[in-house]
C-alpha cells in the first residue's frame, strides 16, 4: 500500500531520526550501485589503455559540471517541494514541481547547445592534448546529446525526494545503473565501439529512467505533487524561488567542474598519469562519501519539511544527529583508506606511476574525509533552511581562495612534489569545514527568528503586484 505524503509528514515529525535513515538507506543503496558503475566503468575504459582512462580522465569535469548543475538546481526543488508539504499546501508543491521542469527544460536547452556547438573547444581549453581529443569527443559527444535524459530523470527525482519518498527514486535508479552496468561490456567490446559504447551505455540507461519516472509521476493518485498541463502556469515567483535556492548550489558544481579542470591542468604538469591517478582517487572518494552525500540529501528535504511545519526543534536535533553520525563515518573510513590505498589503486590501473600518485592523492585526502561530511552537512541544511548562498560561498572558499592558489605557487613556482599538491587540497578542506560550522550557527539562529515562508498564493500575489 502507498504512503501519502501527507501521513509520511506526520511520521517524520514523530519519528525525525528513523525518517533520516528511512531517506537515507534507501539512496545509499541507488548511490551504490551508481559509484559500482563509476567504478566498473572506469576498471572497462582502463582496460581499452591508458590513453582511453586519461582521455575519460580529462572529460571528467566537464561530465560532472553538467551532473552538478542539475543536481544543485535539483536540490532546489525538493527544498521547495518540501517547505511546501510540510505546510500541507498541496498547491504550492504543485507548482513548485510544475515549474522545476520547466527551468530544467531550460537548462537542457542551454547546454545541449553549448556542449553541441563548442565542445571539442571546452575540451581543449580544459587541456586536453591535441592527441588525446578526438579520444576524449568520442566518450564526450553523446553525453551531451543525451544530456536531457540527465535533466529528466534527475528532477522528478527531486519532486519525489520533496515528498519524502527516496524508495521509489533508488528502484529506478538502480535498474537504471544495472542497466549500465549490463551495456558496458556489450558496447565496448562486443560491438567493438570502445570509449563511445561506454558513453552509449550511459545515455540508453539514463533513457530508461527518464521514462519510468514520467510515467510514474503521471500516473493517477501515485504521488502527492500532480501534473496537469491544463493548469500550469509558468511564474517568474516560483521560479526564481527554486533559483535562489538551487542556483547558488548549482554553480558550487560549476566551480568544483572548473576546479577539477584546473588541477588536471596542474597535474599534467607532473604526467598524464598523475591525471589519471587523481581522477581514479576521485572515484574512490565517491565511496566514502556517499553516506555523506545521502545523509546531506536527506536532510534538504527534512530540515525543508520542519522549517514549513515550524517545528525548528526537530531541525535542531536532527542536525545534531546527522553531522555525529558524518563525522563518525569520515574517520572510520580514513583508518581503512590510508593502509588500503596501494591495493585500491591496483584495481583501477597497473601503470607504476598511477599507482604512486593514486596512493599518495589517498593517503592523505583521507584525513579529510570527517570535514567533508562537515561542510556537505552544513550547506545541505543551510539549504533546507532556504539559505542557498552558503553552498557556493564555502565551495569559493575552498577552491578559489585556499586550495587552488595553494596549488599553483606549489606547481610553478616552487616546483614541490604532487604530495604537496594534495596537502593543498586538504588545507582548503579543513579550513572551509571550520566556516561552515559557524555558517550552519548563524543560519539556525536566523532560522529561529524568521517567519514563516510564503504559500503559494502568496507568491502569485506579490507576482501580479510587483511593479513592471
Amino acid at each position: 500500500m502507498l504512503t501519502s505524503p501527507t501521513s509520511r509528514l506526520d511520521e517524520f515529525l514523530a519519528r525525525p531520526r528513523r525518517a533520516m535513515w528511512s531517506m537515507a538507506l534507501p539512496m545509499m543503496i541507488g548511490m551504490a550501485l551508481q559509484t559500482l558503475y563509476m567504478i566498473v566503468d572506469m576498471i572497462f575504459i582502463g582496460m581499452l589503455g591508458a590513453e582511453a582512462l586519461t582521455a575519460v580522465a580529462f572529460d571528467m569535469p566537464l561530465v560532472f559540471l553538467g551532473l552538478g548543475v542539475t543536481f544543485g538546481l535539483g536540490s532546489g526543488v525538493t527544498a521547495v517541494v518540501a517547505r511546501y508539504v510540510g505546510a500541507r499546501d498541496a498547491p504550492g508543491a504543485d507548482r513548485a514541481a510544475e515549474n522545476g521542469l520547466l527551468l530544467g527544460l531550460g537548462l537542457t536547452a542551454f547546454f545541449t547547445l553549448l556542449g553541441g556547438v563548442w565542445g571539442r573547444e571546452l575540451l581543449g581549453v580544459m587541456g586536453v592534448p591535441a592527441s588525446l581529443l578526438p579520444l576524449a569527443w568520442e566518450y564526450f559527444g553523446p553525453i551531451v546529446y543525451g544530456y536531457v535524459f540527465l535533466v529528466l530523470s534527475t528532477f522528478l527525482r527531486s519532486i519525489l525526494a520533496g515528498e519524502g519518498d527516496m524508495r521509489t527514486p533508488m528502484m529506478i535508479q538502480g535498474a537504471s545503473t544495472l542497466l549500465n552496468i549490463a551495456l558496458d561490456p556489450l558496447f565496448m567490446f562486443t560491438f567493438g565501439w570502445g570509449v563511445w559504447g561506454a558513453a552509449a551505455a550511459t545515455v540508453v540507461s539514463q533513457a530508461a529512467a527518464a521514462v519510468a519516472f514520467v510515467w510514474l509521476l503521471y500516473a493517477k493518485g501515485r504521488n502527492y505533487v500532480t501534473f496537469d498541463p491544463r493548469h500550469f502556469r509558468a511564474s517568474a515567483t516560483v521560479m526564481g524561488e527554486l533559483a535562489r535556492i538551487g542556483a547558488p548550489a548549482s554553480f558550487s558544481f560549476l566551480l568544483m567542474a572548473i576546479g577539477g579542470g584546473v588541477f588536471n591542468r596542474l597535474l599534467i604538469e607532473y604526467s598524464p598519469d598523475v591525471v589519471a591517478a587523481y581522477q581514479v582517487g576521485g572515484r574512490l572518494d565517491h565511496v566514502v562519501l556517499l553516506p555523506m552525500i545521502s545523509i546531506s540529501t536527506a536532510l534538504v528535504t527534512l530540515v525543508g519539511m520542519f522549517r514549513g511545519a515550524q517545528r525548528l526543534d526537530l531541525v535542531r536535533g536532527i542536525v545534531r544527529y546527522a553531522m555525529a553520525w558524518s563525522i563518525g563515518i569520515g574517520v572510520v573510513t580514513a583508518f581503512l583508506f590510508v593502509p588500503l590505498a596501494p591495493w585500491m589503486m591496483r584495481g583501477f590501473a597497473e601503470e607504476a606511476g598511477i599507482i604512486a600518485a593514486g596512493t599518495a592523492y589517498l593517503r592523505i585526502i583521507a584525513w579529510g574525509y570527517p570535514f567533508i561530511g562537515i561542510s556537505m552537512l552544513a550547506g545541505r541544511i543551510l539549504q533546507g533552511l532556504g539559505l542557498g548562498s552558503p553552498v557556493l560561498l564555502l565551495t569559493v572558499m575552498r577552491l578559489l581562495l585556499i586550495a587552488g592558489p595553494l596549488a599553483f605557487v606549489l606547481v610553478y613556482w616552487i616546483r614541490s612534489p604532487v604530495e604537496w599538491v594534495w596537502a593543498a587540497m586538504l588545507v582548503g578542506i579543513v579550513v572551509t569545514a571550520g566556516v561552515s560550522i559557524a555558517w550552519l550557527r548563524a543560519g539556525m539562529r536566523s532560522a529561529e527568528n524568521g517567519a514563516q515562508p510564503r504559500r503559494a498564493v502568496e507568491l502569485d500575489a506579490a507576482e501580479h503586484t510587483a511593479p513592471v
